[in-house]
Parts: structure tokens; sequence; C-alpha cells
């Protein structure tokens, strides 16, 4: 009796197994011949009995899922990701069995869905997609987290589309895994961009160049990345307004690099929303005693300080960066900016006055030195335009300053505004 049961057992496990095999068959056959819907419904009729079947089925059925999904995948990161990860087990299943039936194809299928999600991704960013291009890199660095430059390259598209959570999850998660960025990387130029682009791989590139898309073949060796992916979740943070995170972010990225000037400037601009203004003039001295000759640093210095409401500061920074490069248009508009900002408080006290003897001679006085305010502004709008002779709003504002001041200045600004306005 036991016998006989073995042997019922025995041929109802071969019928199965014989009626999986056929429709895994009757799959590669439907692949073969471009019947996808006839494959998809074949591999359904196999999943059923998947549990119980060996292993070389397994990695056949993986294999065969791929193709499936991959065929009509289109721009679906759903169906690209299960393409990927059919084709993944695959490879994890005949590796584990010692087998290899399937896997040196699929791993080339999975190549070839991670060089289209990053040419897709290129063409995201070129045309400022970068949420599109994120997540598509993204999806990249899942398919292979061997490979953790697509997960960097996310990250940085995330920054660009202003997508901070998504930055940040990306570059907490490059943190934890230990990214350096140090690697050979194989580029090449795109023709239709004039772009260098990175690949994942020397044969990936080398495949790009031969297909005549990219030209320019090269290797270059890349830096650590570290100091500035811990920068990069300092900044996240301060632009979420989490202050708290942010100084403890920026105390991390020091350790990496304790000079960076970005990050100095930073952790100043926090301290002073916080109302720390001695911690903030400190960091600032060093910001600037680390680089005491560099224009365009003490012009970005000039600027966090105006920001800040730092006015004094600002302006301080802004002649220092005028005396070391005299031609520093940015720095002459903004200067003249600051002077004029002071015209506000003397207009409003000149409309406050009444008509009285003393409210008339305390006109005066405010009309003199809104007069003195108008001359001290123009030695910078006109050295600015001596620079930037097409600049709009210099020309408009000395302008309105020599009719001010009726100076006969006023009509040649008024021509030169008119020939760059078109006539209007």
């Amino acid at each position: 009796m036991k016998t006989k049961f073995i042997v019922v057992l025995m041929l109802a496990f071969s019928a199965i197994g014989f009626s999986q095999k056929q429709a895994l068959k009757s799959a590669s056959k439907a692949i073969k011949s471009g019947n996808f819907d006839v494959a998809s419904e074949a591999l359904k009729a196999a999943e059923g009995q998947l549990n119980i079947a060996d292993e070389k089925m397994k990695a056949q059925y993986y294999y065969l899922k791929g193709q499936v999904l991959a065929s009509s995948a289109g721009e679906s990161l759903e169906k690209i990701e299960g393409a990927a990860n059919a084709y993944n087990k695959t490879i994890e299943i005949e590796k584990a069995a010692k087998g290899s039936k399937y896997s040196a194809d699929a791993n080339q299928k999975i190549q070839l869905l991670r060089q289209s999600l990053v040419e897709n991704a290129i063409k995201d960013q070129n045309s400022k997609n970068y949420k599109g291009a994120s997540e598509k890199l993204y999806l990249g660095y899942k398919t292979n987290k061997a490979d953790t430059t697509y997960l960097y390259y996310a990250a940085g598209n995330a920054v660009n589309g202003k997508n901070y959570d998504d930055a940040l999850k990306y570059y907490e998660e490059l943190k934890t895994i230990g990214f350096s960025g140090i690697k050979t990387e194989f580029v090449a130029t795109n023709k239709e961009t004039g772009e260098v682009e990175p690949f994942d791989s020397k044969q990936t590139r080398d495949f790009s160049v031969k297909s005549g898309a990219y030209i320019k073949p090269e290797t270059r060796k890349l830096t650590s990345k570290r100091g500035e992916i811990a920068k990069n979740i300092a900044l996240i943070y301060m632009t979420q307004g989490k202050d708290k995170e942010a100084i403890a972010a920026i105390e991390d990225a020091k350790k990496e690099n304790p000079e960076d000037t970005a990050l100095l400037q930073g952790e100043a601009d926090i301290h002073y929303k916080l109302g720390n203004v001695a911690k903030y003039k400190e960091i600032m001295e060093k910001i600037v005693a680390n680089d005491p000759e560099n224009p365009d640093l003490l012009y970005n210095l000039g600027v966090s300080a105006s920001r800040l409401g730092d006015n004094d500061q600002a302006l301080s920074y802004y002649e220092k960066a005028l005396k070391l490069k005299p031609d520093y248009t940015a720095a002459q508009i903004n200067i003249a900016s600051m002077i004029l900002s002071k015209e506000t408080k003397i207009v409003e006290e000149m409309n406050g006055l009444g008509t009285s003897s003393k409210d008339n001679k305390r006109y005066d006085v405010l009309t003199k030195e809104r007069e003195n305010l108008y001359k001290s502004a123009v030695p910078y709008l006109e050295g600015a335009l001596k620079n930037s002779p097409d600049n709009i709003d210099a020309i408009r504002t000395l302008m309105n300053i020599f009719y001010q001041l009726d100076d006969p200045k006023a009509a040649e600004m008024k021509s030169k505004l008119k020939a760059l306005e078109g006539g209007n």
C-alpha cells in the first residue's frame, strides 16, 4: 500500500514537472516569434508551480520573464526594474547551482537596460528634467549596487531639480556604504551635445563610440567625493531650515575638508541666523584669512553678509574686492544698490515733515543728504557701465539720478536706454 502511494506521488510530480516544462517551452517559442502576450500567459501558468521546480527551470523562468517585461517596458521604470530583477534572479540561481546556461545572456541584457537608462537620463539632464534623470540613475544603481557611481549622479540630479528629500536619501546612502568616488572613469564626448559623459564600463563606452554617437574616448582618475557628499548633506539641511541637523552635518563634513570655503560660509550663515553673531564673525574672519587676495571670495562673502542684513560688513567686503579687481562690475552694482537703499529712510522722513520753519530747514538738510547719496552712488554705476556698457539697470538708475540732480548727462543715459530697448 505504501509503495503504491509513493508511486502515485512520483507520477503526479512528474506530470506537474512536464506541465511546467511545456509552459516554459511555449513561452520561449512565443518570445522568439515576438508574441510576448502569449509568452506572458505561458509564464503565468508556469509561475503557479515554481515552488516545486528544479533550479534549471527556475533560472529559465526568470530569464524568460525578464525578456517579457523588457519587451513592453518603454519608459516604465517599474517594468525596467522588474526585468532587471528577473535577470539578476537568473544569475543568482545559476551561480548557487553552479550553472551558466542563461547567465551570460542575462547579464548582457541587464547591461543593455542600464545603458538605455543612462542614455535617457542624459537626455533628461540636457533638457533640465532633473527629476527624471535622478530616478533613472537611481534605478541604474538599484539594478547593480556594485556600481555606486549611478547613486552619486542620481543625488546630483536630485539637487539640481531641488528634490532635496531624494537627494538627502541618496547622499546618506552614499555615506553609509562608504562611497569615495575614487575610481577610473571611462568617458567620451557626445557628438550631438558636445558634452563629456561618463560610462559604467570601458566596454559600454567603446560600444557607444563604435556606434558613432560618441567621440574622443578618454580614461580619467577621479578624486575623493566624501567631503563633497558631507558638505551637500549639510547644505540640504540648511535649505530645509533644519539648522541643528545642518550644524551637525557641517561638523562631520569639516572632518573631510576643514578649509572648504562654501562649507565654512554655510556654517557662518547658520550661526548668524541662530543669533550667534560672535561665532559668525569668527568663522567669516577665518574664511578671509585663508585666502585674503581672492576678489571672488570677498564678493561672495559680501553677498552673504548682505543677505544676512549685515550691510556694513557687506560693504567692507565689496570695497576690498574692488581694490583687488577694480573692474568688478557686480561689486560696483551692489555697492551702488546698498548706497541707494538708504534713500528710503530719507524720503520717509521728508514726507512726514510739516510746514513749520523748523521742518522746512530739516527738509533742506534731508534734500542735501539725498543729493549726496546720489552723487556717492554715481562713480560705482559709471564704473559698472564702463565695464558693462549694455547694463540696462545701471543706465536706467543713472538716468533717474541725473534727472534728480539736474545733470545734462540724463539725456545721454535716456538715449542709451532707448537704443538698448529698441526705441521704446
